[in-house]
């Protein structure tokens, strides 16, 4: 709706009409309110536990299951809805900057079978020697051996040997902050 304004312009110019654009009611978009972590579970949405490095090493063992002392928070994040995540951690370090920095978040899905690696993706890799890792997994040149890459290119490339990995899942996303 427009609303008319007088002309402040002195009286020897002919006068115009100006129109200032007054907002009405209905062109006022409201704030999204935040959903009530009850109501998220009333609506069938599943949190998603963030858990301790502690807890993540164990996710290669049959028996994998997320107590409650293993979780630091559970979060909604409805970009992962419609995706599987069984669990996120905290990235430490910065061997995959620029991508993760130490302090984001990933989330994860378990990979129950080796045969659905995907080659030079993202993974959190849970190991014997040198706990949680997070990295790009490429094939390896020695037998029963995967490939360790880094993003950050002050880190080289290692190879894991397979019976050294107890768990390894995919990261299918991140939460950053700058």
């Amino acid at each position: 709706m427009f609303k008319e304004q007088p002309n402040t312009v002195s009286s020897n110019i002919p006068k115009t009409k100006s129109y200032v654009l007054q907002p009405t009611s209905s062109d006022i978009v409201s704030e999204p309110e935040a959903i009530p972590f009850t109501n998220v579970m009333e609506r069938g949405v599943k949190p998603i536990p963030l858990v301790t490095a502690t807890a993540a090493a164990g996710f290669g063992s049959g028996d994998f299951s997320i107590t409650k002392e293993d979780v630091k928070e559970y979060y909604v994040i409805p970009k992962f809805r419609f995706s599987h995540v069984d669990f996120m951690i905290e990235v430490s370090g910065l061997s995959m900057y620029p991508q993760f920095n130490s302090g984001d978040v990933v989330a994860c899905t378990i990979l129950h079978d080796r045969k659905f690696l995907q080659w030079n993706k993202c993974h959190v890799i849970a190991t014997r020697e040198q706990g949680i890792l997070v990295k790009r997994l490429m094939p390896s040149e020695q037998d029963g051996c995967l490939t360790a890459v880094s993003n950050n290119k002050d880190y080289p490339p290692f190879d894991i040997p397979m019976d050294e990995i107890t768990g390894i899942a995919l990261v299918i996303g991140a939460v950053s902050l700058e």
